[in-house]
């Protein structure tokens, strides 16, 4: 199998490659794909969904598939994703990528011959290493959802809105990259051209299940976070209510004394005026008031 990278520019050395009906693997940039469209008779609007910012999608055609890939950071799932287009005819495998560190893997296991030299096995190599590790991402997030939930249990976090709506971020993004990558999964495993042989369709059986099992984690993660979000809801609702309750309390007390302070604010001549005892008596009133409000509070618990 012949092998060509970053200087596939060398369109002399691929045409002498494909007259031998060799199989080749071409991994080149976008801005090397004009170049060398010609010499592989690919069809310029397949050009140009490579160089579009389109979603992943598979599109099987007369005699070649062509797959575009939107892949998440795994390191930052904030960050833009990285964009993977492969174009498979018999006998041919092309990479469009800037950078692409699962294709790239490839060739060096390929020129150090630890994988086996053939497209099919190319082919599964690279969808299997696209999902390699995320059992593991998708733990470390479950655990970060867990902590979160212990530190709102002990009142360690007051506020976890922004932490809340980071993980639905994040699994929304892991969400629509296996359901997009199932999707293709599944087309591959049609076989439409007949281009991937028998025993890499049972590798892709299997890596459809894998896929269907992180995409089902991803959705109980965010049930998960769901009902983080609904418990951190209801202590707020808790919170608010004992402050409330504490302003109730407070207008209950101070109510008998605006009653209080209303009527003797009238502009009436009051026999009591007159008296010496009446202010002192009315001071004793009011904290007699205050204590019973008081008292009543606390024997109901209210306070």
């Amino acid at each position: 199998m012949e092998i060509f990278t970053q200087n596939a520019r060398d369109n002399q050395s691929l045409e002498a490659a494909l007259r031998r009906g060799e199989p080749c693997l071409i991994v080149a940039r976008g801005d090397q794909l004009e170049i060398i469209a010609d010499v592989l008779e690919i069809h310029p609007r397949i050009v140009g969904e490579c160089l579009a910012a389109t979603p992943s999608k598979m599109e099987s055609h007369e005699g070649f598939d062509f797959i575009a890939l939107n892949i998440p950071n795994r390191d930052d799932l904030f960050k833009p994703y990285h964009r993977t287009c492969i174009y498979y005819r018999r006998g041919l495998m092309l990479f469009v990528c800037d950078g692409d560190r699962i294709a790239d893997g490839i060739v060096e296991a390929l020129k150090k011959g630890e994988l086996e030299p053939t497209l099919d096995r190319v082919f599964y190599s690279y969808f299997d290493q696209l999902t390699a590790g995320d059992t593991a991402l998708l733990e470390d997030i479950e655990q970060e959802i867990s902590d979160l939930e212990e530190a709102l249990l002990t009142s360690e976090k007051q506020d976890c809105t922004r932490e809340i709506v980071m993980l639905r971020r994040k699994l929304m993004a892991l969400k629509r990259y296996y359901e997009q990558l199932l999707e293709i999964s599944e087309m591959i495993e049609e076989n439409g051209n007949e281009l991937v042989n028998k025993r890499a369709l049972r590798y892709f059986r299997m890596l459809t299940g894998r896929v269907n099992r992180l995409y089902h984690g991803v959705m109980t993660l965010r049930d998960y976070v769901t009902q983080v979000r609904e418990s951190y809801q209801a202590q707020v609702d808790i919170s608010l209510n004992r402050l409330m309750k504490l302003f109730t309390v407070i207008t209950a007390v101070c109510l008998p004394l605006t009653l209080i302070a209303g009527w003797y604010g009238m502009n009436f001549d009051m026999p009591e005026y007159r008296q010496p005892w009446a202010y002192p008596a009315l001071i004793v009133i009011s904290l007699a008031v205050v204590a019973v409000c008081i008292y009543h509070f606390r024997k109901n618990k209210w306070l």
